[in-house]
């Protein structure tokens, strides 16, 4: 079953983009400030190309803090959250047939009740509210947004580790999973890949492993060095979505970050596309220069601005994972 609803790709044009903004000094430690700065970066960069950015902050400190770093135009909205992962914790906008827009919102448990913190069950909800958005209230399962990709046709791609993990619905098979998420989002057709990076707390979200780019059109990392700890499951993706029909663009891996019992799941595929720029996080790596140009070409009708992330990955995640997009209704 398909809802008369359906998320669309994330080129599509947006009303507006939710970042989060870090608050918690002892989730972020002494990366806080450093983590603060580069979020801001970005919010910065895709308001100064004229596009709308609602920057959630959760408190008087964080509020302050975000104001000295952020363009003026730059909207800053006051909610309650645990952590800034909004690409998991808010809602997913969808549009109907007829253009018109509503949000969906799921059950959310910590990423497999590995990091439950107060009031992240709560800001999809509060997001909701304050975007004036159509409710279509909370799905009867566990999905973060991170965890899947669509390009907009009806096609999804996600990974069995995240999505078929007994941490998040183990009551629920493949099939039915394909089913809901037909129901819930609009799907008719999913692309399993397999797992997702190597130390990611979030069990293999796609958004740091595969990223539409067009209409049947994939990008996905592969491996420059040979210390590459994911370079099986980069070329597993890669071979999968082939054999699913897409057309694959390799974009060069980051590397390893970070130390061999302690890997870091550093992404390019992390990048957000916005009206007008594609910010892509950077980390110091020596492929930097060359991934920001390979995503260049993958979208000619947008600037492309590389932003340093590593502060922001210290926390597990990056842009894309922080910001929750909200497509313009038609």
């Amino acid at each position: 079953m398909t809802s008369t609803y359906q998320m669309p790709p994330e080129w599509a044009e947006q009303e507006w983009i939710w970042i989060g903004f870090p608050a918690a000094a002892d989730l972020w430690l002494e990366d806080l400030e450093p983590a603060q700065e580069q979020v801001a970066a970005f919010a910065n960069a895709i308001a100064e190309s004229g596009q709308q950015v609602r920057l959630v902050v959760r408190d008087g400190a964080s509020e302050a803090a975000a104001r000295a770093l952020c363009h003026p135009s730059v909207l800053l909205e006051r909610h309650a959250y645990g952590d800034i992962w909004l690409r998991d914790t808010g809602p997913l906008v969808l549009l109907d047939r007829n253009g018109q827009r509503a949000a969906r919102r799921f059950r959310f448990n910590g990423w497999g009740d590995k990091y439950v913190l107060e009031h992240d069950t709560e800001v999809a909800a509060s997001l909701v509210g304050a975007g004036g958005l159509a409710d279509l209230g909370q799905a009867d399962w566990v999905l973060e947004g991170g965890a899947v990709d669509g390009d907009g046709t009806g096609l999804v791609v996600t990974t069995e580790q995240c999505l078929l993990n007994a941490n998040r619905n183990p009551h629920l098979t493949r099939e039915q999973i394909a089913d809901r998420l037909g129901r819930d989002l609009g799907f008719d057709r999913v692309l399993w890949l397999g797992n997702g990076l190597l130390g990611d707390h979030t069990d293999g979200h796609v958004d740091n492993l595969a990223r539409f780019v067009g209409p049947d059109h994939v990008a996905i990392p592969v491996a420059v060095e040979e210390d590459d700890p994911n370079a099986a499951t980069y070329d597993d993706a890669a071979t999968r979505a082939e054999a699913f029909g897409l057309k694959v663009s390799r974009i060069p891996s980051p590397g390893l970050m970070g130390e061999d019992d302690d890997v870091e799941p550093a992404s390019y595929m992390n990048f957000v596309i916005a009206n007008k720029v594609v910010v892509v996080p950077v980390y110091g790596s020596p492929q930097d220069e060359a991934a920001v140009i390979a995503i260049a070409d993958l979208f000619p009708g947008r600037d492309i601005v590389g932003l340093m992330a590593d502060a922001v990955l210290t926390g597990g995640g990056s842009f894309h994972c922080c910001s929750q997009h909200v497509p313009a209704a038609c």
